[in-house]
């Protein structure tokens, strides 16, 4: 009793370290994950992250003599349930999830597991001898018999999604040398500097993000100006609008200041500024345009006259 004693309070120790180090933490499913594959990810999250595991019992108990320090941590004690796992990260979340979830092994299917994606048996042939037809009848799989060999006519669902694998379908894919499953570590819940969240959130884009908010800010401006309430979102547009009103006043009365003045000055000669713009406008094309158009000219006016004077 006294070394279980002392491992738990060395295991608690490790705990408290690890959450005084790193600010986040994925709580992570381990079902059908070997310790074999454990020590694999620990490796691939070596200088990145640490995993930890123990029972759900301790983990909880360890949580809550913690909470005094750590009161954050109490949003995390309500996911520690089922084959449940720790690993503490200081990095980037997109990339350790990825290190996470990417070190999946494939697996046979085995009777009574629940299948986690539908499995099909390909059409094709089997390399069974014809004496294992009926095997195939009992599963209702549609065969024939070509050079002595059992050939699958057409591909088969033989097990769906969220099912229990049966012993019939079990035997024969381990038959088939099919291994229809890849098991690894699940991301459940993320937990980052207090806030706990699923793991989706990490596959939304910083341009979504900023599209919300720009949609976010209109609205608000919008509301601010009809309402008449001034905010930091509508300011610029009060602004704005503000000095149009100066400058159309201005425009109206005899009170200048330096940017009414440039505005009487377009309105009293507009050509003057048209003809400013223009060459900038067309650029080196504008000579070669004018030219065309006065050699059209005369052709033009052949075409509009007739040969005939304006009262003939």
């Amino acid at each position: 009793m006294g070394g279980t004693r002392a491992e738990k309070e060395v295991w608690f120790t490790k705990l408290r370290d690890l959450m005084d180090k790193y600010p986040s933490l994925f709580i992570v499913n381990i079902d059908n994950v070997s310790s074999q594959q454990c020590h694999m990810i620990r490796q691939s999250l070596r200088g990145k992250g640490v995993v930890l595991m123990g029972k759900n019992t301790m983990v909880r108990r360890a949580l809550r003599t913690v909470l005094a320090e750590f009161p954050q941590y109490e949003k995390v004690l309500p996911f520690v349930k089922g084959n449940v796992g720790f690993v503490f990260t200081d990095g980037d979340l997109k990339e350790i999830r990825e290190l996470i979830v990417s070190n999946r092994v494939a697996a046979p299917a085995r009777a009574g597991a629940i299948a986690p994606v539908d499995v099909y048996v390909p059409a094709g042939n089997t390399g069974m001898e014809p004496g294992k037809t009926s095997f195939f009848q009992a599963l209702g799989i549609p065969t024939k018999i070509a050079r002595g060999t059992i050939e699958i006519v057409s591909d088969v669902q033989v097990v769906q999604a969220g099912s229990k694998v049966g012993t019939s379908e079990a035997t024969l894919l381990n038959m088939l040398n099919v291994s229809p499953f890849t098991y690894g570590m699940v991301v459940i819940q993320i937990y980052d500097d207090g806030a706990v969240f699923a793991p989706e959130i990490l596959d939304i884009e910083e341009s979504y993000l900023l599209d919300l908010f720009t949609s976010g800010v209109k609205t608000i401006a919008a509301l601010s100006l009809a309402s008449g309430i001034p905010t930091i979102a509508s300011i610029m547009h009060s602004v704005v609008n503000s000095y149009k009103n100066l400058l159309a006043i201005a425009i109206a009365t005899d009170v200048d200041f330096e940017m009414a003045d440039k505005v009487k000055e377009y309105l009293a000669n507009p050509e003057a500024f048209a003809a400013a713009a223009g060459p900038a406008a067309t650029g080196g094309d504008a000579p070669a345009a004018a030219a065309e158009e006065k050699a059209a000219e005369p052709e033009d006016e052949s075409d509009d006259d007739m040969g005939f004077g304006l009262f003939d």
